[in-house]
């Protein structure tokens, strides 16, 4: 696998062509960069709904009536949609939830460790939540974080995607109930396979410079 390579094919789709679905064994994968995704502190702050039925597409369609209508053959057309929601709230039930999946899962070296991980957590929520007052914007990084990997991942794969933030995120919230869970939408990813007449695919990668972009230290 050369990196490079899949970075300059990877590009935002304009068009998706509907005949070309995503395998069961690729999405299983899918799923798992966005499951395994790093977050601060662990937090997993997201919640992902996967449509990959026209009805389901449909439902997810819904958030790109009106202005949006632009970004709507991205929903209908692609294999798979996801919408990616991030949580509204870091409550101590949350907290201990978490806490507990780590030790079930062998997190914890030693017992001490455990109270020492709820307590680093909870200190950098609490920044968050107290002293910088951002703590949802802070969850929603979190959650760009997941999207960033996720979209490297599929390339890899060779799944094409587009990232939307062009949608109406209420329109979804109230869709799938989301608020009442303790979410909010965010963005859309479509995965699929780009359409021959897709005209972005064939244009050139446009970035800054590496002078521009790095300061290397000696």
């Amino acid at each position: 696998m050369n990196l490079i390579d899949i970075l300059n094919n990877r590009y935002s789709a304009k068009e998706f062509d509907p005949s070309k679905k995503i395998s069961d064994e690729d999405f299983e994968q899918v799923k798992a960069l966005l499951r395994l995704s790093p977050s601060s502190a662990n937090t997993q702050p997201w919640h992902f709904i996967i449509a990959n039925t026209e009805t389901g597409k449909e439902r997810i369609a819904k958030s790109t009536e009106g202005f949006y209508i632009f970004n709507k053959p991205k929903v209908l057309d692609a294999s798979h949609v996801i919408v990616f929601c991030a949580r509204t709230e870091a409550s101590e039930e949350y907290m201990k939830k978490l806490l507990n999946q780590e030790d079930k899962d062998g997190r914890f070296a030693k017992p001490e460790f455990k109270e020492q991980m709820d307590g680093a957590r909870k200190i950098f929520t609490n920044f968050h939540r107290y002293d910088f007052k951002d703590l949802q914007h802070w969850m929603e990084k979190q959650v760009y974080l997941n999207m960033g990997s996720l979209l490297l991942g599929v390339a890899a794969l060779g799944i094409d995607a587009v990232p939307m933030e062009g949608i109406d995120s209420k329109a979804l919230d109230e869709e799938f109930g989301l608020r009442e869970r303790g979410f909010t939408a965010v963005a859309v990813v479509s995965l699929g396979y780009r359409k021959e007449s897709d005209f972005n695919a064939s244009l050139p990668k446009s970035r800054l410079s590496e002078k521009e972009v790095f300061t290397e230290l000696v």
